[in-house]
């Protein structure tokens, strides 16, 4: 979604219908007052499978790993024959290794903009345009969207860090918290890039969950589809699980787990741009592996992949693909 006449860009998810047994949904999506019909075509139609999934166009299936030292820090200059990769449990030959991938970056960066927040949102705009600073090389490009009752784009996904800079520093307080919808819209902008991008998507949010009119399913399934990893900031306005609802956290813990991203957690918001930095590091030295599945897969079925490391590490990654083709 791109801004027009330098105007905010509001994002809606305005309907949606369950209109047969498998529960095909279907969206339409209002950018300011012009609707755009989202049409889910085969993605929709997949099964429901709880496993993350890799859209994969040729035979060579890739997959995008993070690996952690015992110190929880990235471990770079690891060898290919340190890795192993499987699908269905069957061992598969790595054919494409990529250290320190240098694939480009399409980032949307989500920020809470609900009443909740406000006490920490100038803190929160402030450390996200240094990290817009850190983390935008010329070849990558990254959106800004805030969210509260709805999801609002501030600016196009583009390189030019003085103006994203300056559009995160736009954000304006609102009322409820459209957690689901800014997953699922987020992801729907990813997925419109080409394939040959790493899509990140990065909240920040007290993780509450108030006016959506996706559920977490859908935010889910949209998260898969544009094969995005999903990184998220909680900003818990109380530490402790006593007195605070934790269903959205749950809910972000399993799409961050099963797309190969990751949860954080501040206990102090002066802790922000170190998490920031500790992401930024991350994407910088994530690992691209490539194999041609053996035994070759039907098409329209999901195929669990495992990757390990030798060694004491820790590693993130998707958990599945999807073959391609109609869904059995």
């Amino acid at each position: 979604m791109r801004r027009q006449s330098g105007r905010p860009t509001l994002l809606r998810i305005s309907q949606i219908k369950t209109s047969c047994p498998a529960g095909v949904i279907f969206f339409s999506l209002f950018a300011g007052a012009l609707p755009q019909l989202i049409s889910n075509t085969q993605a929709q139609n997949r099964p429901a499978d709880q496993r993350s999934s890799i859209r994969v166009d040729v035979n060579l299936v890739s997959v995008i790993a993070s690996v952690l030292d015992q110190n929880n820090r990235p471990a770079p200059d690891l060898q290919s024959d340190q890795f192993e990769i499987y699908e269905e449990g069957k061992p598969q030959k790595i054919e494409d290794f990529e250290p320190e991938t240098q694939q480009p970056l399409d980032l949307a960066l989500m920020i809470d903009s609900s009443l909740s927040e406000i006490k920490e949102l100038q803190f929160e705009t402030d450390a996200a345009a240094r990290f817009i600073g850190q983390v935008v090389r010329p070849e990558d490009r990254l959106g800004i969207f805030q969210f509260a009752d709805t999801v609002t784009q501030l600016a196009g996904f583009s390189g030019n860090v003085p103006q994203l800079q300056a559009a995160v520093r736009r954000i304006t307080p609102g009322d409820g918290t459209a957690l689901y919808d800014a997953v699922y819209l987020g992801s729907d902008a990813l997925g419109k890039a080409p394939t040959d991008r790493r899509k990140v998507l990065i909240l920040i949010t007290d993780a509450g969950e108030t006016t959506s009119r996706a559920d977490f399913e859908t935010a889910r399934r949209a998260a898969l589809r544009a094969e995005a990893l999903l990184y998220t900031i909680v900003i818990r306005p109380v530490k402790g699980e006593n007195g605070r609802n934790t269903a959205g956290e749950h809910a972000l813990e399993t799409i961050a787990d099963s797309t190969g991203g990751a949860m954080y957690y501040p206990d102090e918001i002066s802790q922000l741009d170190g998490i920031f930095e500790r992401i930024n590091r991350e994407l910088r030295t994530q690992y691209r592996l490539g194999y041609y599945p053996q035994p070759r897969p039907p098409e329209g079925v999901y195929r669990s992949i495992e990757v390990r490391v030798k060694g004491n590490y820790k590693v993130r990654y998707r958990r599945s693909y999807y073959s391609g083709g109609p869904a059995n």
